[in-house]
């Protein structure tokens, strides 16, 4: 079983799920998403809580007010955690989680510990935790089958791409070619008022001596 809750301190709604024990961690850390940042109690047993960012999306650019309902929660689902003050959570991309087959079951590593950050928890916010589990949602997910769906969109997406990149190349050459048409064009705009016959027939060099009766 997976628990699935909402937060709406961001638009559209912050997507955030949880395992509801050490089993789920373990599908949860197995079938993550690129998108999905795991966030724990540091020191302390606690929930595996994942935040799903939109695609394209920095973790280290999450909101403040998702980070606090991120961190509350993350507290509130620690059974030690939960009750004390002070506090710390840490959180990173799901992909800088490690596994291996020496850590007990729903423990993880990280490949990269400067990748890890922290956020200090003082005290636990009742409105935020109260707000959060009103959006608290059961759900038995093929967690595995979501995983290749969405493998697949990935790939679906870069297939379309790699198709659409000769177009792209094509138009941004005839664009170019354009661009440099006009400049030449406009670099060459009096080139035929200043040829020799041009200037010849400007000139009074060459003119008759009665010219100027022309003018009288």
């Amino acid at each position: 079983m997976v628990y699935y809750f909402s937060s709406n301190t961001v638009s559209p709604a912050a997507f955030i799920y949880v395992g509801k024990d050490k089993v789920e961690n373990e599908d949860l850390i197995k079938y993550g998403w690129e998108e999905d940042v795991w966030f724990h109690v540091d020191n302390l047993s606690s929930a595996h809580i994942y935040l799903r960012l939109p695609e394209g999306s920095s973790w280290e650019d999450i909101p403040q007010a998702l980070l606090e309902d991120c961190a509350q929660l993350t507290k509130a689902n620690s059974i030690e955690g939960n009750k004390k003050d002070n506090i710390t959570i840490i959180y990173t991309p799901w992909s800088n989680l490690k596994k291996d087959g020496s850590m007990a079951v729903g423990q993880v590593g990280f490949k990269d510990n400067k990748k890890v950050k922290r956020v200090y928890v003082a005290a636990r916010e009742n409105p935020i935790v109260n707000r959060l589990n009103k959006t608290k949602v059961e759900k038995f997910p093929d967690l595995r089958m979501e995983r290749e769906d969405r493998l697949k969109e990935l790939r679906k997406k870069d297939r379309a791409a790699v198709q659409e990149r000769p177009v792209q190349k094509k138009e941004e050459a005839r664009i170019a070619k354009e661009r440099k048409e006009m400049a030449w064009r406009k670099d060459h705009a009096y080139d035929d008022v200043h040829t020799e016959d041009n200037l010849m027939q400007s000139s009074n060099q060459d003119r008759d001596e009665d010219f100027l009766d022309d003018f009288m």
